[in-house]
């Protein structure tokens, strides 16, 4: 049985659609639960579920070459294992690439052992010249779209981090 999408949810997935994205990768993350499940029943995504982030890199990346749009959603722990993949794979080569990312460690987020996260992850983009933009509120969704062709236009993965309260639909 599928389960309709609403709210926030179903905005995040209407924009990544309009951007002509058809493979989108995951790995789990009770923040974007929600998501990753929008995706998998969608039937215009494709959806492939990883067991590393360095996989999604590798399938999306092999996915532009191709033509294919492709979207990789993790958390922020897991974006920071992967930055040898994105330096050396979508750096080096010129390859446009949409992450999702979320903001663990960061206000709102009252897991302790996510503290790391918050602390080091947008100095962590800063120090690699990562492009990322932060949707804190509900009106920033309509950023992805913006995000997705400034991947394009400078041929580099574009980061789109997502607070807590934004996804889990939270004050």
């Amino acid at each position: 049985m599928t389960k309709k999408v609403t709210g926030i949810t179903a905005q995040i997935v209407e924009e990544v659609a309009k951007c002509g994205i058809k493979l989108v990768t995951s790995l789990p993350d009770t923040w974007i639960s929600d998501l990753i499940e929008a995706f998998d029943q969608d039937q215009r995504f494709i959806h492939v579920p990883v067991n590393r982030e360095e996989s999604a890199i590798g399938l999306c990346s092999g996915a532009f070459f191709s033509g294919t749009g492709a979207l990789a959603l993790m958390g922020a722990s897991g974006f920071m294992t992967c930055i040898y993949a994105l330096t050396k794979i979508n750096y080096t080569y010129q390859i446009p690439l949409l992450m999702f990312v979320t903001l663990r460690g960061s206000f709102g987020d009252n897991a302790k052992y996510h503290v790391s996260n918050g602390l080091y992850l947008l100095p962590l983009m800063d120090s690699i010249s990562m492009p990322y933009v932060i949707v804190d509120t509900p009106g920033k969704i309509s950023e992805i779209s913006r995000a997705y062709t400034h991947s394009r236009v400078m041929s580099r993965p574009v980061v789109v981090g997502f607070t807590r309260s934004v996804l889990r639909g939270e004050r």
